[in-house]
């Protein structure tokens, strides 16, 4: 009889929420299968792929479905269907987001897709300029949501001590997809240019114009295989705890137990953490809450001046080079140079992220992007039959910059809600800041011809230097308990 009660005392503290957090807080490796990352990351490949994809391959798009429109004027037209890729970005962030805290995040993540891929086949299928922004409108609403579930996901998953690490590492997938997004679209929407002038195997031409259609459709292809891999994928112990689903909760936990022991010796559990008790959700906790307010303002307004810069590059690069001047092959040419830079500063940022708190890579990445920038500009235009050395660097400089900042920021965001709110928290100002930035591309773009190359970057830079002086005042989350930082 004893040691019956011995043994139902330990079930019991083994089901008690604030021990089940515990234990799985004093995990320090990832716990989950490393097939989980290519899983996670064949997802997030695919929503940086579509963010991407646009920026070489719209000049042919616009040519194709917008009456009169010219490589020399194609910056003209991407501001509304970026825009309006921003605006369902929004809708997804807010609206899907509250299905993720509400239903949890593993079918948050098959659902984000699966809108994805019916926006994306859509944008292929596209007859005109009005269906095209329509199709954008679609795609962005689970993009806007895939990246508030991704990114809670990781955070609620992942050592307090590498959460940064490890959102740095599915990172990598995001720039994996925008590399092959913008060389994609450099091999099928541009003409053969002899090289250092754009690729001399490029395929677009009079006899082959579809190619930003197979682009989307390809995107689809992408989005469907990460539905179906997104089924393994476990929910989050948080979630369920959140939700009284103690016994699930229990088991994935021991399940991350017996992973994590194989590679280190687990600490005893020496007290639970404190979990808040009341069941307010999503909306109802943030906007009920003075701290959350403070913290969804802030953050709004970070996102919302960094994401000026982001998509001006990110969308809107090729468009902008062509509209300084560029020959279209040339400023694809260009902008894929820099897609390098992108994936070397998503492998820094896994290997470097987690040394600096999180609000002080924004103004790191503001500096780098500048210099980018000016390097450029005082670069000038390819002479033929040389490489240019100097515009190359510049644009592998920028990519680098405006995005160094954005996985520990990404990590930052959904530390600064909490569980019960925490996809619905970094929907929120993820999703409205993804505004802000289409309306800052979409009325600095045209304007940038007026005033020549080097204030040009200088302006597309600057957006991103306030937002870091803005994120200085936020919260210090390294290291901490998720509980800790957002009780």
């Amino acid at each position: 009889m004893a040691s019956d009660s011995v043994a139902q005392g330990r079930a019991s503290a083994q089901l008690d929420p604030g021990m089940i957090i515990a234990r799985q807080d004093r995990i320090a490796v990832w716990a989950l299968p490393a097939a989980s990352f290519v899983v996670i990351g064949v997802g997030f490949m695919f929503t940086f792929y579509d963010i991407f994809d646009i920026n070489v391959s719209f000049i042919q798009t616009c040519t194709q479905i917008v009456p009169g429109c010219t490589p020399a004027v194609a910056s003209q037209s991407i501001g509304i269907p970026v825009l309006l890729n921003l605006v369902g970005y929004v809708i997804g962030a807010l609206g899907l987001s509250v299905i993720a805290d509400r239903f949890g995040r593993r079918y948050a993540l098959m659902l984000t897709l699966l809108v994805m891929c019916v926006g994306s086949l859509y944008t292929a299928l596209s007859g005109d300029i009005v269906n095209f922004n329509i199709s954008r409108f679609i795609t962005g609403i689970g993009i806007g949501a895939d990246l508030a579930v991704v990114n809670a996901y990781i955070g609620e998953m992942s050592p307090r001590g590498r959460r940064g690490r490890y959102t740095s590492l599915i990172f990598i997938a995001s720039s994996l997809g925008a590399f092959v997004g913008i060389w994609l679209g450099l091999l099928l929407t541009t003409p053969a240019t002899p090289f250092p002038l754009g690729l001399p195997f490029a395929t677009a031409g009079p006899s082959f114009a579809i190619g930003w259609r197979l682009m989307y459709l390809i995107g689809a292809l992408f989005a469907l295989i990460g539905i179906i891999l997104r089924f393994s994928l476990p929910e989050t112990p948080r979630w369920l705890v959140q939700n009284d689903r103690l016994e699930r909760a229990d088991a994935i936990v021991r399940q991350m137990e017996e992973r994590a022991s194989r590679k280190q010796s687990l600490p005893e559990v020496t007290a639970a953490v404190s979990l808040h008790q009341e069941k307010k959700m999503s909306y109802a906790e943030i906007f009920g809450n003075p701290l959350y307010v403070r913290r969804s303002l802030l953050l709004l307004v970070v996102w919302s001046l960094a994401y000026v810069t982001v998509y001006t590059i990110a969308a809107g690069f090729t468009s902008v080079l062509t509209s300084l001047a560029y020959p279209p092959p040339e400023a694809g040419l260009i902008a894929a140079m820099g897609t390098f830079g992108f994936i070397a500063c998503a492998i820094f940022a896994y290997y470097f992220g987690e040394r600096l708190e999180r609000k002080l890579w924004l103004p790191i990445g503001a500096v780098i992007t500048l210099l980018g920038g000016i390097l450029i500009a005082v670069s000038g235009l390819a002479v033929p039959n040389e490489i240019p050395w100097g515009v190359f660097i510049g644009a592998f400089i920028v990519f680098f910059g405006f995005n160094i900042w954005v996985p520990m920021t990404y990590a930052w965001s959904a530390e600064n809600f909490p569980t019960r709110a925490r996809v619905s928290g970094f929907g929120l100002v993820d999703g409205i800041g993804h505004v802000g930035g289409g309306i800052g591309l979409l009325l600095i773009v045209p304007i940038l011809p007026q005033i020549g190359v080097l204030p040009s970057f200088l302006l597309i830079g600057a957006f991103l230097v306030a937002a870091a002086i803005v994120a200085q005042f936020g919260v210090a989350t390294r290291g901490k308990e998720l509980e800790v930082i957002s009780p």
